[in-house]
């Protein structure tokens, strides 16, 4: 059982390497991300989850930054991909791990963590580590992806455990002594997509034209409408967590 489980496990990051780097051309798509993130950060930032550094490279203006994966190659590729920038580090690390609280004493004042937390078998876990290496006050900002009946093949092969809830996110914060900022549903055109390639086409990954027609078509509009409005469901969910 325990080789197949490490079969799994390996499995699940190849594949999920391989979807970072079709998403890694989706601009508008991490922009949009960016902008929802930045107002909640200060200014010594975990990134937990970082992969291949889609995402970093909109947190590098902060004073200091520190990219945190579970796969050694996503580290490699990040200290690659940003070898320049002088106030970022990257380390591997499992925050599922006791060797997760080591990072307490880069002292960071908030983490992001974007479509990682149903990756976690004990996500509850996860997030109190995560919780422990903030100072007094600080902020954790996740994007995880929501509706249970939307999971599918694409879901399984990325090594998703779940797909979280408004409530059963709730009940995780205050499980692990979280204050909820903020929760709200975010991509409410993507929801159809994922339902689509789960229920109806039975995908087993996210084909580069759906990624590209989704990111050059699509997130300029969505992302502007949902500025002024939030809908009342989305393929993801994004929540604002304080430390006391």
């Amino acid at each position: 059982m325990a080789i197949q489980a490490m079969t799994n496990t390996e499995r699940a990051l190849t594949y999920a390497i391989e979807d970072q780097q079709r998403m890694s051309e989706a601009k508008n798509y991490f922009a949009w991300q960016g902008r929802l993130v930045a107002p909640e950060l200060g200014r010594r930032i975990v990134e937990v989850g970082c992969g291949v550094g889609n995402f970093t490279e909109f947190v590098l203006g902060r004073e200091a930054v520190l990219a945190v994966d579970i796969d050694a190659e996503c580290i490699e590729r990040v200290r690659g991909r940003y070898a320049g920038e002088e106030n970022l580090r990257a380390v591997v690390c499992d925050a599922e791990s006791g060797e997760f609280s080591t990072l307490a004493s880069f002292q960071a004042d908030s983490c992001v963590c974007l479509n990682v937390l149903e990756h976690m078998r004990d996500d509850r876990k996860a997030l109190s580590n995560i919780a422990s290496i903030l100072v007094p006050g600080g902020a954790i900002v996740l994007l995880v992806p929501a509706f249970a009946r939307l999971y599918g093949p694409i879901d399984k092969n990325l090594g998703h455990y779940r797909r979280y809830s408004l409530r059963s996110l709730r009940e995780l914060s205050a499980a692990t002594g979280l204050r909820v900022k903020a929760s709200y549903y975010v991509n409410s055109i993507g929801f159809f997509g994922w339902w689509a390639n789960a229920r109806v086409f039975r995908r087993e990954a996210q084909s580069e034209a759906q990624i590209k027609l989704f990111d050059n078509f699509v997130v300029p509009f969505l992302s502007a409408f949902e500025s002024f409005t939030r809908p009342p469901f989305g393929q993801s969910l994004f929540t604002v967590l304080r430390k006391p």
